[in-house]
């Protein structure tokens, strides 16, 4: 029986999917699952979510449900990180409104920018108390983590703790279906290789029997078909000549050429949805009451399918041995020539009972590397801070984000990380001055 601890499994409806995921395989029905979460009313949910989902694909799972989390840990052969620290408030709106008041506007905030920066800030030290129980309670279980900003999360913990990481997020295969039906052509006939880091990978071959399909993406454009929702990435193809595999909500934070204060233009014309994480959250808490009430809910059906995450296959793969290849966040141990080894790449990897195997993919083209390369600074740079304690850093992590650099001047950064560390308040480990 293999045991699968979920930290933060009061995001419910992504611990439902997971566990549906986990479940759905019968060498795996019979998983012990610990839940754990510091919110006792989210956790009784999971909780009854997690039994029904069971119920529903007839498992027979044995599931713990725990504030404790190293209760949670003891023993585990899996450990999953789902979750967010400081929560939507006072995190999530501290990000996104001081740097407001700067003129600063961002849309998603949680991979890079000065929102991304905070978060990694905020969560870096968590993950690695995880990591520490771990290392007394189960340091040969391998840590899946979904928690954003990704690339800063792994590459910190490959810094700092020697237990097995892969970082997971469904972009990659999310993006490939979208443009499989931009070009009209079923996702199962296409073959694809992507590269770079989490949210900034790009197909490099996107292939229907070996028949290249980025003429009929360029055709997309062409014909004037490009969706409302995608301009951003569909304008950097034109100008990169590879498609990238986040959203363009996200890929215009990332970037100085969508977001500018004196060009309302561009945000029209590009339909850049500036707070839209703000947004989605505001939504989504109108909307929890009542899903609640619908999971909690006996006499409703629960319906679960399998996602496109790959956290369950993971698993499988490795208790089973059945090769698959996933796409994981590692660390560039020379699997991409011109990124700095030791940063966090996506890259594809086989599973099979061996372990996670990261694909050595060489040269980026030049442009691919150099734009990485700009997000990669930040990360190194907030990885840096989070680690040595040095407040200089941060500083540093924001003058070098292409964002705020294209905005602010140096100044104004240094004021606003100011700011932002103070109202984070206890949300933040202490920093030390320099010098």
């Amino acid at each position: 029986m293999i045991k699968v601890a979920l930290i933060g499994a009061g995001s419910t409806v992504f611990a439902k999917n997971l566990l549906g995921d986990i479940l759905s395989f019968p060498e795996l029905a019979d998983a012990d699952i610990r839940l754990h979460d510091i919110d006792e009313e989210r956790l009784r949910t999971s909780e009854i979510v997690a039994n029904r989902v069971a119920q529903a694909l007839g498992a027979r799972p044995r599931i713990m449900a725990t504030t404790n989390r190293r209760q949670a840990l003891d023993g585990a052969d899996y450990v999953i990180t789902m979750f967010q620290i400081g929560g939507y408030k006072p995190g999530t709106v501290i990000d996104f409104e001081i740097p407001k008041r700067y003129g600063l506007r961002q849309t998603i905030a949680d991979t890079l920018g000065i929102g991304g920066i905070m978060r990694g800030l905020r969560t870096i030290p968590v993950l690695i108390d995880v990591c520490r129980d771990m290392e007394e309670l189960c340091p040969e279980a391998w840590l899946l983590n979904y928690v954003n900003p990704m690339a800063m999360n792994c590459w910190a913990l490959s810094r700092a703790t020697a237990i097995k990481t892969v970082g997971l997020c469904h972009s990659v295969q999310g993006t490939a279906e979208q443009l499989a039906r931009d070009i009209n052509i079923p996702i199962e006939e296409i073959n694809y290789l992507c590269a770079g880091i989490n949210h900034v990978a790009f197909y490099l071959r996107f292939e229907r029997q070996g028949q290249d399909l980025y003429p009929l993406i360029r055709q997309v454009i062409a014909d004037g078909r490009i969706p409302q929702w995608n301009r951003v990435r569909y304008e950097a193809f034109k100008h990169l000549g590879y498609f990238v595999t986040e959203s363009s909500e996200h890929f215009s934070e990332y970037v100085p050429w969508f977001i500018k204060r004196d060009r309302p233009d561009l945000i029209t014309d590009y339909n850049v949805p500036l707070d839209e994480y703000i947004t989605r959250c505001e939504n989504q808490i109108v909307a929890w009451e009542m899903m609640r009430g619908f999971l909690e809910d006996e006499s409703v059906a629960l319906t679960v399918e399998r996602t496109q995450e790959y956290g369950a296959y993971i698993i499988h793969s490795l208790e089973t041995g059945t090769p698959r290849v996933i796409y994981g966040n590692v660390t560039n141990t020379h699997l991409i020539d011109n990124l700095p080894v030791g940063c966090c790449v996506e890259v594809p990897c086989l599973v099979d009972n061996n372990g996670i195997q990261p694909t050595r993919i060489g040269p980026l083209p030049p442009q691919l590397a150099a734009l990485i390369q700009t997000n990669v600074n930040v990360q190194a740079l907030t990885v840096e801070a989070a680690l040595t304690g040095k407040r200089e850093h941060i500083y540093h992590a924001a003058m070098m984000d292409p964002h705020t650099a294209a905005e602010l001047d140096l100044n104004q950064i240094h004021a606003l990380v100011d700011d932002l560390i103070d109202a984070h308040g206890d949300w933040l480990p202490e920093f030390t001055a320099a010098g």
